[in-house]
């Protein structure tokens, strides 16, 4: 399916929940971690890598960002379409934060909830259901907030670098980590984060960098990871080859159509049309 170049806006999240929502994720999510070996009533942080960090590069890109953050184990973080809970799972086995995780898919905030008691971190991790640019926390509530793969979802981005200006603390950071449109061109259907236009919300940096400014954050560093994310899918795609498909991949989140959704953004990745992104931003 090919999407016309202009995408229209959506109010109704019913659409995007049905793109995301699999059923019986989380049975099945414990069926591949016995079959890979793990104690499914003991797991450890990184147990279940392949299959709950499914934006490009996974826990490398999400190493990667943190790394810029000057993370701390004081810090209590916001994560944004926080998906099965990989991300914050890291970063707080890593850097010892607290991290609040808010998603719009009931099934992936229930299975991330239940994973993370699974590995004895829920005193330092929570999800709950959300919209991205609808957060329900006091002012200067966090000491930075996530975005990973999660801005193609949402129109209204300068609604939301508002909202999480809002809930930030003076001095606080928004880490993006969303796919971008670099270059004209058609977006071809199924995609990771969409199954219709009619939910893709997929913008350029500039957009990007006019709604963070106009939100009263100060753009500090950024990126193009795109060659970074084919690399590191080319190394995934030979691990496989060598060693056979992986009972933790990325069909338990993304569902039967998961190989025509990462081809058809490969392609467009390689074509230039659209890249990962990162941008870090400080409140002031």
């Amino acid at each position: 399916m090919v999407a016309p170049k202009r995408e229209t806006p959506m109010s109704d999240t019913s659409a995007m929940r049905d793109h995301y929502d699999q059923a019986g994720l989380e049975a099945s999510l414990l069926r591949a971690l016995t079959a890979a070996g793990k104690d499914i009533d003991n797991l450890k942080p990184g147990d279940l890598q392949g299959a709950d960090e499914f934006h490009n590069g996974g826990a490398a890109a999400t190493a990667a960002v943190a790394e810029q953050l000057g993370l701390t184990p004081e810090m209590h973080l916001l994560d944004v379409g926080s998906g099965l809970g990989g991300p914050a799972r890291h970063i707080a086995a890593r850097y010892g934060c607290r991290v609040t995780g808010i998603d719009l898919t009931p099934g992936y905030v229930a299975a991330a909830n239940s994973l993370t008691a699974r590995m004895g971190m829920q005193a330092r991790l929570d999800f709950r259901v959300a919209l991205a640019d609808r957060l329900d926390f006091a002012d200067g509530s966090f000491d930075g907030v996530l975005l990973l793969h999660v801005g193609m979802n949402v129109a209204d981005k300068p609604g939301m670098f508002a909202a999480m200006h809002r809930v930030l603390k003076p001095g606080g950071f928004v880490a993006v980590y969303d796919v971008m449109r670099l270059a004209e061109g058609d977006l071809v259907f199924p995609l990771p984060w969409s199954s219709v236009a009619e939910t893709s919300f997929v913008a350029a940096p500039e957009v990007y960098r006019a709604a963070l400014t106009a939100a009263g954050f100060a753009i500090t560093a950024e990126r193009d990871r795109g060659e970074f994310a084919l690399a590191a899918m080319a190394a995934q795609r030979a691990k496989a080859a060598a060693e056979g498909p992986s009972p933790l991949g990325l069909q338990h989140a993304m569902g039967p159509t998961v190989a025509a959704k990462v081809g058809n953004m490969v392609k467009l990745i390689q074509g230039g049309v659209i890249a990962p992104y990162e941008m870090i931003a400080r409140r002031a």
